[in-house]
């Protein structure tokens, strides 16, 4: 199931139509955010949370 270039199109026009144009550099800046997220999850590289954060500095 290949997804051409008229389909790419058509997504596009229907997300622009339902968020606005000005809302799409935010939606794509969270939907990165979110990859980026999930990969170093996926590898284990995982954020020091508050509390590890917090006795490094100690």
């Amino acid at each position: 199931m290949d997804i051409g270039i008229p389909e790419l199109i058509i997504i596009l026009v229907i997300v622009m139509l339902l968020f606005g144009v000005g809302r799409l550099p935010e939606i794509g800046g969270a939907l990165g955010k979110s990859i980026r997220n999930f990969k170093q999850e996926m590898e284990g590289k995982e954020k020091p949370s508050v509390a590890e954060k917090k006795e490094e500095k100690e």
